[in-house]
This record gives structure tokens, C-alpha cells and sequence, in this order.
């Protein structure tokens, strides 16, 4: 039934920001590939694997101007999308059994050394879950084709996570 909703969910959002729903595939399915190397527990796989797939469910609650907005963000309207996964925590944090989903999606923009948002967390105080799928999620940013930029390589990816490894990412 989880999975049922979760899917429905991504769809749902996928219905406002047309490339958001495959992007949320292919990064759960790649976080949890990733999360297999750190754990072998199945309740704690499907709690990544929602968490990363429902990362960016907040969004539902950022205003079209700003989300589907084609040029760059004022500091004010980067500060209204920043607010998605406190919103998204919200959402998914009501459901019983998503509860380490929703702390995923709370954290998956926080960085190693403290510098992400929305509570400023370093280190082992982000959820496991979340700091693996923050690396995923580069890993797909630079790799994907964009309305504005073809996809880099993987070469490229790696080198940039590499270079962000101990700031933006666990070591």
C-alpha cells in the first residue's frame, strides 16, 4: 500500500513539474542500489527508498511563479523553494511507517559540513539515508540533460562529488 502512495505521490507532482517525477525514479532507484553497500535490512531499504523518492514533495506546496519559473530566482523566491522539505516532512510525516522517509526528505538538502538547510545539520546528525541520496542526487543533476545544458558525463560527476566530498557530502 506504501508503495502505492509513494508512486501516486511522485505522479502527482510530476503533474505540476513535468521532469521531477523521473528524476524521483531514477534517484531512488539509485540511492537504494547505493544504500544496499551500507545496510542489508529491507525496512530500512524501503524507508530510503521512499525518502529519495518523495525528496521533493514539498515542492507541491511552492507557487508555480517559482517553481516552474525559466529564469533565475530572486534571493526571496530561492528562499520560498528552500522551504520544500520542511513542507514535504510535513506531508509524508503524517503517514504511519513513512516516519524515516519523511526524515530523509527533511534532510536531503543539508550538507556534511553544516552549511545546507532547512536546520543547518553536519555530519552523522543527517539520517544515513539522506546523505547517501544527496550524492545520487548530484550524480543525476550533472548527468541529465536540462532545458538550458546538455548532461555531463560521468567522469565529470565524479570528479565534482569527489571535490565536494567532506563539504556538501559525507567522506
Amino acid at each position: 500500500m506504501f508503495n502505492l502512495l509513494a508512486e501516486t505521490l511522485v505522479k502527482a507532482l510530476d503533474l505540476r513539474e513535468h521532469e521531477t517525477g523521473l528524476h524521483s525514479k531514477r534517484v531512488a532507484c539509485h540511492t537504494l542500489v547505493l544504500a544496499r553497500r551500507f545496510t542489508a535490512d529491507p525496512a530500512v531499504l524501503q524507508q530510503i527508498y521512499w525518502g529519495a523518492l518523495l525528496h521533493d514533495i514539498g515542492k507541491i506546496g511552492v507557487p508555480d511563479a517559482i517553481l516552474l519559473k525559466p529564469g533565475p530566482l530572486t534571493e526571496s523566491e530561492w528562499g520560498e523553494l528552500r522551504t520544500h522539505p520542511e513542507k514535504g516532512y510535513q506531508l509524508i510525516s503524517q503517514i504511519p511507517g513513512m516516519v524515516e522517509a519523511a526524515n530523509i526528505i527533511l534532510c536531503h538538502e543539508e550538507h556534511y559540513d553544516g552549511t545546507g538547510y532547512p536546520r543547518g545539520l553536519s555530519s552523522n546528525q543527517i539520517p544515513l539515508g539522506a546523505r547517501l541520496f544527496m550524492v545520487i542526487d548530484t550524480l543525476d543533476a550533472i548527468t541529465s540533460d536540462r532545458a538550458y545544458r546538455k548532461g555531463a558525463s560521468y567522469d565529470v560527476a565524479k570528479t565534482e562529488i569527489e571535490r565536494m566530498s567532506g563539504s556538501q557530502f559525507d567522506p
